[in-house]
């Protein structure tokens, strides 16, 4: 169960202020791009900067849910994987900024509620150790850790645009 109106911890704190950093440095390489910009894949990867941004929220969702109520929480709702790194028909740089922003406000406002020591089993997947169990804690920073690395990214396809470097 969530609380919203209960305070951070020093903790919770410390970690959602890590967090934000590392969405400020992905945020940061996308500003003053266009949509064409944004959506272009200008690497030998299918990465493009308006698409890390979209899959970073889908990511974080789907680990909020997962504090939340577990695998079967975080399962509830169905990634396309298919679209979830590139921008689509329709989409825009400024709405998937806007989107991100609002799935940042409601993870510092649902962490707030949630004690850091919950700890749901792992999906069952490939890519998940079986029978591992993690805490908020660890969700915390493995969502640290996605943002961080897809950062990284970040930084080599603006570059790749423009020239543009987020760190010098």
């Amino acid at each position: 169960m969530t609380n919203a109106t209960a305070p951070l911890t020093a903790e919770q704190t410390d970690l959602l202020t890590t967090l934000a950093r590392h969405r400020g440095f992905l945020l940061h390489t996308v500003q003053g791009l266009t949509d064409e910009q944004a959506a272009a894949t200008p690497t030998a990867s299918a990465l493009s900067l308006g698409g890390l941004i979209k899959h970073v929220r889908t990511v974080e969702e789907g680990w909020l849910r997962f504090a939340v109520g577990g695998a079967e929480l975080m399962e509830s709702e169905q990634a396309d994987w298919e679209n979830g790194f590139r921008m689509v028909a329709g989409e825009t740089l400024e709405g998937l900024v806007a989107a991100y922003a609002e799935t940042a406000r409601k993870t510092e406002e649902t962490v707030a509620g949630l004690d850091m020591d919950t700890a749901h089993p792992l999906p069952v997947a490939p890519w998940y150790e079986p029978g591992a169990v993690w805490t908020v804690r660890r969700v915390l920073l493995h969502m640290i850790a996605e943002t961080s690395q897809h950062a990284g990214h970040a930084d080599i396809l603006r570059e790749t645009i423009d020239g543009q470097k987020t760190m010098g």
